[in-house]
């Protein structure tokens, strides 16, 4: 009982994270205790092209990109063995547009909804759905000149805004 207890109470954190991003700061350290004691685990990845770690779910496999997945700018696809979820990792250079110059252009996009702004772990963020494609992301500018986009589907299924809401969360410089 205690278990679903912390599971219902972490579920509510994420949803009003997710739903205040505009006005919130999200970082790890709100997370982090919060999904210890729901039983979900994970483990942090790192990333060659990117100084930034992101938490990933226990049970999302990564996968082998291809010559053609890492020409669109994946650093990383990862997915459970029945392909039933997955979170891709995409780093692009976009010739230095501005987070907000990001966020106009998503909002020529057929299709995305719910366009905000906010602060994970003290990177600036925008944050976005494609309710067609069931899916979240959330994008970050480098100094560098690229996006840093972090993409998780589905977001209707039992438990994912649990989840995706950790992701989301644990993504900070390495």
């Amino acid at each position: 009982m205690k278990k679903i207890v912390c599971v219902l109470m972490a579920l509510c954190l994420m949803l009003a994270a997710t739903a205040a991003m505009a006005e919130a700061t999200l970082n790890w350290s709100d997370f982090e205790p919060i999904l210890s004691e729901s039983g979900v685990n994970g483990e942090f990845v790192t990333f060659d092209q990117v100084a930034v770690k992101i938490w990933i779910p226990e049970g999302m496999n990564a996968a082998e990109l291809t010559q053609e997945d890492i020409d669109k700018g994946f650093i990383g696809y990862f997915a459970p063995e029945d392909q039933s979820a997955a979170l891709s990792v995409v780093y692009v250079d976009t010739d230095g547009m501005t987070l907000e110059q990001y966020g106009e252009n998503l909002a020529g996009q057929d299709g995305v909804t719910e366009i905000e702004y906010g602060t994970v772990n003290g990177l600036p963020c925008v944050t976005y759905q494609i309710p067609d494609q069931d899916s979240v992301s959330i994008a970050f500018t480098t100094e560098a000149g690229y996006i840093l986009e972090v993409t998780c589907w589905p977001v209707s299924e039992e438990n994912a805004t649990l989840v995706w809401g950790a992701v989301t969360a644990s993504i900070q410089p390495e």
